[in-house]
């Protein structure tokens, strides 16, 4: 559900489980949410994928996929589910999923950032674009800013090595980035941002 704060003005996608208020991402002003507003749940819940696919171990990674296409991420209770439906301990849940690096057990953000560290990246300046990126986005590799906006990753290769240093925003690349230039591609996907 979209909020906007009465103190700021600043609006996000509030995705969280309070009933009652919500913290602006943005000045921490305690915003109300509105009692008509709805949570959308899923199109499918777990109960729908799992009695897709036959109760055996064979059937984990299939049902880790779709899962995951849609909750976005792996949530810990869904794991759970999976777990008591194929009978195998949470544990070996975890295994498989953290072996492949597809899986992910935190929710991403709208926009994706992926940072191209490959020997011509590193040896053009992916470190410098790395810092300027995190200082921009007030988030460490491997997280998600607190409004939901944005992921950032480190790659080992995006395969764009003539375009050194890279980094791909969702599906889109951008190359030959400095320090400045880097920043001009994360303004445009904050203004393009839902």
């Amino acid at each position: 559900m979209k909020l906007e704060c009465e103190n700021c003005g600043f609006e996000w996608d509030y995705q969280g489980e309070e009933q009652y208020y919500a913290t602006c991402p943005e000045c921490q002003y305690e915003v109300e949410i509105p009692a008509e507003a709805e949570v959308v749940a899923p199109e499918r819940d777990i109960e729908d994928i799992l009695e897709e696919h036959p109760a055996e171990q064979s059937s984990l990674i299939p049902i880790l996929q779709e899962t995951q296409e849609q909750y976005g991420y792996l949530p810990k209770e869904v794991i759970e589910d999976i777990a008591g439906y194929l009978g195998l301990p949470e544990s070996k849940i975890y295994g498989v999923a953290t072996f492949y690096a597809q899986f992910r057990f935190e929710p991403q953000g709208e926009h994706v950032v992926r940072i191209c560290h490959g020997t011509a990246c590193h040896v053009k300046g992916a470190d410098a674009i790395t810092e300027t990126v995190e200082n921009e986005l007030g988030i460490d590799t491997g997280e998600t800013s607190e409004d939901g906006t944005f992921t950032l990753e480190r790659v080992a290769c995006l395969g764009c090595c003539s375009l050194a240093p890279v980094i791909m925003v969702d599906d889109t690349a951008h190359g030959d980035l400095t320090r400045e230039k880097v920043k001009d591609v994360i303004d445009d996907y904050r203004g393009s941002s839902s």
